[in-house]
């Protein structure tokens, strides 16, 4: 039977970082993969987390399984950090099922959505990232897009995305990017947040937020005010919230799908059929990075720990993308401005697919075809490098 299977195409993204790493170039420059590193180059734990990770060895007397709803605090530092107090109140409207890292999230949640809604169209952005369709779409759901980012101008073509989605309909879901967008890092205003929720209160279509970066791209709280408004005109949502970046917990897959309720009842049936998804999706939930994140955000020294090291990340990103753009709008001549402007990870150049292939081949610097790049890769040795080929390809 086995035999019968051919072999598939790499994933573009892992595919174009595996050919970096075979590259014998010792100085390819590596822009794809999105995860954050230091000025060494390394991708860093936090302090707070080695605290955790320590205290967790001396402490852990069990293997045994996490409840079936995930680590309780875990599951309760999360609707925090995601709602706030206010919003959170007594707790009971909003439930929460800890799953593997965001992908796992977005697929309980896409579970959730096709046992309510088995015809639903899910609303994806032009351009989103690669994973969202081929993820949710193993359910069964079916999709349309709604235009996004306009290449010209270099930031949201919201005209165009208002005008595309008066097309959803009640029981359709609108899947929105909660902050630091990606690819593009064109993020939407809080006035454009409120339009949104206009519209989706007018015609009734259900809003999934996918936070894969709170805290990433100009703080905790100003990453999540589109969203928490969101929740507070809609009263029902359900967001697909990561740790793998703010926590720098990539490998630990640790994720939550957390769903905000218009009463107890709503929420606590809604979590149900996450946790029924769950058992056949993946069984139990993995335990350590959940059982190291709760610990950081529940103690309050290591919270403070981990807030200082994360607004120093993002201040170090903001930082980087204020010199990417005047040195690059300097040896161009061209304006680069808008990458200034932008939030989180990525970023698109406006570079042609020729143009990106010509540099991995004759700089070594590796680039989506798109020009997407990974702002957090760049750093003081190589920065001028990248600005030189990218001079060198316009």
């Amino acid at each position: 039977m086995l035999e019968q299977l051919s072999v598939l195409a790499p994933d573009p993204i892992l595919g174009l970082a595996a050919a970096c790493r075979a590259d014998p170039n010792p100085h390819k420059i590596d822009l794809t993969v999105g995860i954050y590193m230091d000025e060494t180059g390394i991708c860093p734990v936090f302090e707070a987390v080695k605290k955790a990770q320590r205290q967790l060895i001396d402490e852990e007397v069990t293997k045994a399984y996490l409840p079936a709803a995930g680590d309780p605090a875990y599951l309760n530092g999360m609707k925090t950090l995601v709602f706030g107090d206010e919003l959170v109140g007594d707790g009971t409207h909003i439930t929460a099922v800890q799953t593997p890292g965001g992908c796992g999230a977005l697929r309980i949640a896409s579970e959730v959505l096709a046992a309510a809604s088995p015809d639903a169209t899910v609303w994806i952005s032009n351009p989103t990232w690669p994973v969202h369709i081929p993820l949710m779409g193993s359910v069964g759901l079916k999709f349309a897009t709604y235009s996004y980012y306009d290449p010209r101008s270099h930031g949201v073509d919201f005209e165009q995305m208002v005008n595309d989605l008066k097309s959803a309909k009640s029981d359709d879901v609108v899947l929105l990017h909660g902050c630091c967008h990606n690819p593009c890092g064109a993020d939407l205003t809080l006035e454009q947040w409120s339009i949104l929720a206009d519209m989706a209160l007018e015609q009734g279509f259900t809003v999934l937020i996918d936070l894969a970066y709170q805290g990433m791209g100009s703080g905790l709280v100003e990453d999540v005010q589109g969203l928490r408004l969101m929740a507070s005109r809609l009263g029902e949502l359900i967001v697909a919230a990561s740790c793998s970046k703010n926590l720098g917990l990539y490998r630990e897959r640790t994720g939550v799908a957390l769903f905000f309720g218009r009463d107890t009842q709503s929420a606590a049936a809604t979590q149900s059929h996450g946790l029924g998804a769950a058992r056949r999706v993946y069984s139990m939930p993995p335990a350590h990075g959940a059982l190291l994140a709760g610990r950081v955000l529940s103690d309050p020294e290591l919270r403070s720990s981990w807030e200082r090291e994360l607004e120093h990340v993002c201040g170090r990103m903001i930082s980087l993308r204020r010199q990417l753009s005047e040195k690059l709008s300097a040896k161009t001549d061209q304006d680069f401005s808008f990458i200034a402007g932008e939030k989180g990870m990525f970023s698109f150049l406006g570079l042609s697919v020729e143009q990106a292939k010509g540099l991995r081949q004759t700089h070594g610097l590796y680039m989506l075809d798109s020009s997407r790049i990974n702002v957090a890769a760049l750093n003081a040795d190589n920065m001028d490098k990248v600005v030189a080929a990218v001079a060198s390809a316009l």
